[in-house]
């Protein structure tokens, strides 16, 4: 079974989006699927709409520090901003790391329906993503 580990600032966003995707498109018994972040901001409100609206429920997850134990042994850690990138511990020689820079969405200033529609354009971004990890 391979673990993923996808990481972010704050688990708050992108990494949540990425973890309720992945736990529904990649097959169950296949992977195991985590996120984390370098700090936990808690889960935010318009991702787990957004979410929603594509028929994901992410509205149980939660915002989680990096557990040096699952991160030891994963197979492959998926940062998902900069800021994660430079922050998170030395990625293990034997484990695949990958590199999505994404926009942060919770950064968005504007109108609330301006400020949903960068969290779609995130979520579909990720979701593209996930989809080419099958």
């Amino acid at each position: 079974m391979k673990k993923v580990y996808f990481l972010c600032t704050g688990n708050s966003c992108r990494s949540q989006m990425a973890e309720g995707y992945a736990k529904q498109i990649l097959p169950a018994n296949n992977f195991k699927i985590e996120s984390a972040g370098v700090e936990a901001h808690g889960l935010n409100p318009m991702a787990i709409k957004v979410m929603a609206e594509d028929g994901v429920d992410i509205s149980k997850q939660y915002s989680k520090l990096i557990d040096l134990q699952y991160f030891n042994t994963a197979d492959v850690i998926i940062t998902l901003c900069g800021d994660a990138k430079d922050k998170c511990p030395m990625i293990p020689a034997q484990t695949k790391s990958l590199h999505w820079p994404l926009s942060d969405p919770a950064q968005t200033m504007g109108t609330i329906e301006e400020q949903l529609q960068e969290f779609r354009n995130i979520r579909d971004q990720i979701k593209a993503l996930i989809t080419e990890l099958k």
